[in-house]
Order: C-alpha cells, then sequence, then structure tokens
C-alpha cells in the first residue's frame, strides 16, 4: 500500500509574502478607483495596519506653509492618538524623516527622547514604530508610520513593503491633487466664459461700454455679496426671459 504523501505547510514567510502582495494589490486597485481621496487613504492605513501586524497605522501629510505635519488617515480609535499634535518638519521621528526623506525604524518610543508624544505612547501601548516618507520626485508630501504593540525588529522586506506602500500613497495624492487641479481650471475658464457673454450682453442692451457693464456687475456683486459668476448668470438668465 502506498504512502501518502505529507504535505508540508507554506512557512509563515510565504504567508506574509502573500499578505503583502494582496495588500499591494488592494491599495493599486483603490488607486484607479473613483473613491474619495479620504476614503482611499483611509483604506491605505487599514489595509497596511493589517498586513504589518500593526497596532496604529497613520498617514501624515506635509503642510508647506506651516512646515508642519499632520495627521490625514488613521485605522486607530483612539481620540487622544488621532487629536496628538501637529509635528514640526525635523522635530521627532516624523520630523526627521520628512526632513530627511529616509526610513527610520525605533524599537521603543515609549522611551526613546526623539520621540515627541512619549507619554500618548506609553497609555495607547504603542512600542516599536517605522516610518517611512512619502515623496513625488524626490519632494516629500508626507509620511506613513506603523506602530506594533510589542518590542519588534522590523525586517528589511517589512521596510520594502512600507517603502512601496508609502510610494502607492504619494501616487494617490498626487493624481488627486492634479485631478483637483484641472477641474479648478477648468471652472475658471468656463467662468471668464460666462462673465464676457454676461458683459457683452449688458453693454448692448444698456448702450454702455464692456468696461463699464463689467464695472457695474462688479458693484452688483459687492452690494449683494454675490459672486461675479452669479451675477453674470443672473444677466444672462434675464435676458433669456425676456426672449
Amino acid at each position: 500500500m502506498a504512502k501518502s504523501k505529507k504535505i508540508t505547510p507554506p512557512s509563515k514567510e510565504i504567508v506574509d509574502f502573500k499578505r503583502q502582495i494582496e495588500a499591494l494589490s488592494k491599495i493599486s486597485r483603490a488607486i484607479s478607483s473613483d473613491l474619495y481621496l479620504e476614503d482611499v487613504l483611509r483604506l491605505i492605513v487599514t489595509v497596511t495596519a493589517e498586513v504589518m501586524g500593526s497596532k496604529v497605522c497613520s498617514l501624515m501629510l506635509l503642510d508647506e506653509k506651516k512646515k508642519e505635519l499632520v495627521i490625514r488617515a488613521t485605522q486607530s480609535v483612539s481620540d487622544e492618538y488621532n487629536r496628538k499634535p501637529n509635528v514640526k518638519l525635523g522635530e521627532g521621528i516624523a520630523g526627521l524623516v520628512a526632513a530627511e526623506n529616509k526610513p527610520l525604524s525605533v524599537l521603543d518610543v515609549r522611551y526613546d527622547p526623539r520621540y515627541a508624544n512619549g507619554a500618548i505612547a506609553r497609555k495607547e501601548g504603542l512600542c516599536s514604530l517605522l516610518c517611512v516618507p512619502m515623496s513625488i520626485k524626490g519632494k516629500v508630501i508626507g509620511v506613513l508610520n506603523c506602530y506594533t504593540p510589542a518590542i519588534h525588529d522590523f525586517t528589511e522586506t517589512e521596510i520594502a513593503v512600507l517603502t512601496t506602500v508609502a510610494a502607492e500613497a504619494a501616487i494617490v495624492i498626487e493624481n488627486y491633487d492634479l485631478r483637483h487641479q484641472t477641474k479648478k481650471y477648468a471652472e475658471e475658464l468656463e467662468t471668464r466664459k460666462i462673465l464676457e457673454r454676461a458683459k457683452d450682453m449688458l453693454s448692448r442692451d444698456a448702450g454702455i461700454s464692456g468696461e463699464e457693464a463689467y464695472r457695474r456687475m462688479q458693484k452688483q456683486s459687492m452690494d449683494t455679496r454675490k459672486s461675479m459668476r452669479e451675477i453674470a448668470e443672473a444677466v444672462i438668465l434675464a435676458k433669456q426671459i425676456k426672449r
């Protein structure tokens, strides 16, 4: 009688690798989806926390005017962590990572003097931290943080995975900004067309110059506290009703 062949279960490394690939696949699909930016960022931190075995994962974006990192997404339910102060560029772990554009891991943030919120870490049970920069063409736009509940020495593979996720997140944000700018320019162009049309109509009907017609719309805009586009659209609508 032939002996049955013993099936060897996959190693932990293979299982972890598969989970990481699945996580990256989810994030890649999110990039090409029609989800709102906030929803995509929340999905990124949730999936990342799951695959990294992280207690808290947070995504921080750089406010260039204030030179501060601000939390934009996290799967943490801790109000205290979510309300923690912004991090100045060059200060704290996240601030150093953003300033130097290099990943940084900390074995125990509870007692590391570089970490700015040690008290919160001790209260919330946060221990080891891996922080990687999010950058576009060498320009840092934020950081991605992963905390573990126990001492953990992050491997090169884990650093590589989080770095890849951070790069994907940066693409999401860049694409959103580009779409937002394109939409803004399109709206501005449409507004200029409406203003020109209304000015020409008012100029012809009132027998005044184009400059005078524009000044009258400006005055009406200030007096009624309505936008120039609203005034122009009212002018056009009034003309259409008279026909």
